[in-house]
C-alpha cells in the first residue's frame, strides 16, 4: 500500500504542474522574454505581444488539461489499490507517459493560434 501511494502521488506532478503553471499563464505571463522561464519558442518571443497571447493560449491548454489529467489518473490509480509493486510501478508509468505526451503536445495548438493570429514578424493579421 505504501508503493501504491508514492505511485499517486508520483502521477500527481505532471497534472498539478499544468493546473498551477496553466492558471498563473492564463492570469499573466513571465514580465521579460526569456530564455529559462515560460513557453519559449521562436515565434512566442518575437516581441512582447506574442509572448503574452502564447502564454495565455498555453496557460489555458495546460490548466483544463491539466484538470482532466488529475482526475482521470486518480480513477486510474484506484483501480490498482492492493496490487502488486510490479503492476502498480507498470501502470503508473504508463500514466505518467501520457501525462508527459499531453504535455509536449500542447505546444502545437498553441504554435497553430500563433501562426494565426500574427505574422512571421509578430505583427497581428487583423
Amino acid at each position: 500500500m505504501g508503493f501504491w501511494f508514492f505511485m499517486l502521488i508520483m502521477v500527481m506532478f505532471i497534472p498539478l504542474t499544468m493546473v498551477i503553471f496553466g492558471r498563473l499563464f492564463m492570469k499573466k505571463a513571465p514580465r521579460t522574454i526569456n530564455y529559462i522561464y515560460g513557453y519559449r519558442t521562436t515565434m512566442s518571443m518575437k516581441n512582447k505581444d506574442t509572448w503574452n497571447f502564447a502564454h495565455k493560449h498555453c496557460g489555458r491548454i495546460w490548466y483544463y488539461w491539466g484538470l482532466i489529467l488529475f482526475l482521470a489518473s486518480i480513477v486510474v490509480m484506484l483501480f490498482y489499490i492492493g496490487n502488486e509493486i510490479d503492476t502498480v510501478g507498470t501502470i503508473g508509468g504508463i500514466v505518467v507517459g501520457i501525462q508527459a505526451l499531453i504535455l509536449i503536445v500542447s505546444i502545437f495548438p498553441t504554435s497553430i493560434a500563433l501562426h494565426k493570429e500574427f505574422d512571421k514578424n509578430g505583427r497581428r493579421k487583423k
